[in-house]
């Protein structure tokens, strides 16, 4: 097949001269060089020249994958939160957001705010965003559509006097912000297939807070906004995958050990172990149906209705949680399953209110495992370290605590501690989160499956295996012309499409791995 078509592409390249397309006899145009011979240009301006028309020849391409840099660590004694960098403006300024699937909206400070942190303990700098300084910031309005929408719930306000839509969040650590929404370009580097890189932007509405309270106000741990991955549709994946700019999934593997860090990509992080569970529907978080909670393989006498979900209960996945929260009638007998077993190795003590363990040993050969099962029959383990703390030294033994806290009625929260280390993806299209145990700090790998009811616009081209030995049997040779740089390749699995621009090619459809310095792409 390779062959054939090798074959008839050549033929078409030597028959150009003599082919008629419409009835029209051939013709000729005349062609001039953008770049002279004679003028010596450096090869990074030619890249520069060539990455800028690609971009513009693969605006209309769909599906690819958006991969965000991590920092930070779930230790709540170190960083105890998970960051990334976004760039907004034109030209582009970057931010250092914490990473929240809590909630759904990005907001930045403003260069205006009166009580924001000017310096953090994190060791990075902080930015302002102004909107005076971006070519394509604009404000929204009070009778803009976006507006209107995000009024229906309580965060957001709109004052006729200065016509500019307004809000305000709570976050359940009694921290807060308010400002104004703008709307201006979130600029990414998009992986196209191939180790492929379009320089990539997209206008989105964000935040720009002017006040802040709580612990927002530190300069401890103070980063310059919140990335909120909600289900909401102002968050940055609901505006991105709306529009067919990524795919409705998005993916993140945070890395507990050493300097923490991790992987978070607008795209399907692909594991063989990794089970889903169905979101629970119409609701404002990620909420899931916890349905029980076995200790050393042994079900907690926890009555389910514990775990059901209704006004201002049942199970949600929040990153911007340090660490896991769990109502008292579940958090009482899991404490007392956990010192039963560990007693004649790990000693009981108290420490500033909390349950821990003098543990001479190491905590993976006292502690059992612990898993959370949900439903659809997936179940969460947890390791040692997933639900325990390491609190210092007693007497020269660790001492380790637990990591759940217990609230007396309310949301049980899965926050950083349990998040870390699993792959974890947010299968929005299909309603569900997947979750596996791995080891972040090594590569993954990603898809997007792109149809072209989901990802690819009307109008666009969707070729699939048995379309293209049609075409390259009954398409005339004149209409074949038209396909001279598409490079089409076939194995015993898999058909990939390739267009090649210049130097780099394009994978338009198919399913081919391709290795990256962090993650595998498969389209």
């Amino acid at each position: 097949m390779r062959g054939f078509l090798t074959l008839v592409l050549a033929l078409a390249t030597v028959l150009v001269p003599l082919s008629v397309v419409s009835g029209l006899p051939g013709s000729f145009l005349p062609l001039e060089r953008a770049i002279p011979l004679s003028q010596r240009v450096e090869l990074e301006a030619l890249r520069a020249r060539d990455r800028a028309r690609h971009a513009r020849i693969l605006q209309g391409v769909v599906g690819g994958v958006v991969d965000f840099s991590v920092e930070g660590a779930s230790d709540p004694y170190s960083v105890g939160l998970y960051f990334t960098k976004v760039k907004l403006g034109s030209p582009p300024r970057e931010f250092n957001v914490q990473i929240d699937t809590g909630s759904d909206i990005l907001w930045v400070n403003c260069n205006t705010c009166g009580n924001c942190p000017q310096s953090s303990g994190l060791g990075i700098e902080l930015n302002f965003y102004d909107t005076a300084i971006s070519s394509t910031a604009a404000l929204i309005s009070c009778s803009d559509p976006v507006c209107l929408a995000a009024a229906q719930g309580a965060a957001t306000e709109c004052s006729p006097q200065i016509n500019r839509c307004s809000y305000t969040f709570q976050y359940g650590d009694g921290s807060g912000t308010s400002g104004y929404y703008v709307s201006d370009a979130m600029n990414f580097d998009m992986i196209l297939g191939q180790s492929m890189l379009a320089n990539s932007s997209a206008t989105i509405v964000f935040g720009c807070s002017i006040s802040q309270s709580g612990d927002l106000t530190k300069t401890d741990k103070a980063v310059d906004g919140i990335f909120g991955f909600g289900p909401g549709a102002l968050s940055v994946i609901s505006q991105l995958s709306s529009r067919s700019i990524t795919p409705k999934v998005f993916s993140h593997c945070l890395k507990g050990e050493g300097n923490g860090g991790g992987i978070l990509v607008l795209g399907e992080i692909l594991e063989p172990s990794i089970v889903y569970t169905p979101l629970v529907p119409s609701q404002p978080h990620y909420n899931l149906n916890l349905q029980s909670i076995s200790v050393n393989g042994q079900l907690l006498p926890v009555d389910p209705a514990v775990f059901a979900t209704s006004n201002n209960r049942g199970t949600i996945i929040d990153s911007g949680t340090t660490l896991a929260y769990l109502v008292q009638e579940a958090y009482d007998p899991f404490v007392n399953a956990i010192t039963t077993i560990v007693s004649q190795s790990a000693s009981p003590i108290i420490s500033k209110g909390n349950q821990c363990y003098r543990v001479p040993f190491s905590v993976g050969d006292v502690f059992p495992q612990v898993s959370l099962n949900f439903a659809g029959g997936a179940s969460m383990l947890l390791k040692p370290e997933q639900y325990l703390m390491h609190s210092g030294f007693v007497d020269g033994a660790a001492m380790w605590c637990i990591g759940f806290q217990k609230v007396q009625a309310g949301l049980i929260i899965l926050g950083d501690l349990v998040l870390k280390d699993k792959i974890f993806v947010y299968d929005l299209a299909h309603q569900r989160i997947g979750w596996a145990n791995y080891d972040c700090s090594l590569a993954v790998n990603v898809s997007v499956t792109t149809s072209k009811d989901e990802y690819i616009n009307a109008g666009q081209l969707h070729v699939s295996c048995s379309q293209v030995d049609i075409l390259t049997k009954l398409l005339p040779l004149s209409i074949m012309i038209l396909f001279m740089h598409i490079i089409v390749i076939i194995e015993s699995h898999f058909c990939c499409v390739y267009s090649c621009l210049g130097y780099a090619c394009l994978l338009i459809a198919g399913s081919c791995p391709i290795h990256l310095t962090k993650i595998h792409i498969s389209l």
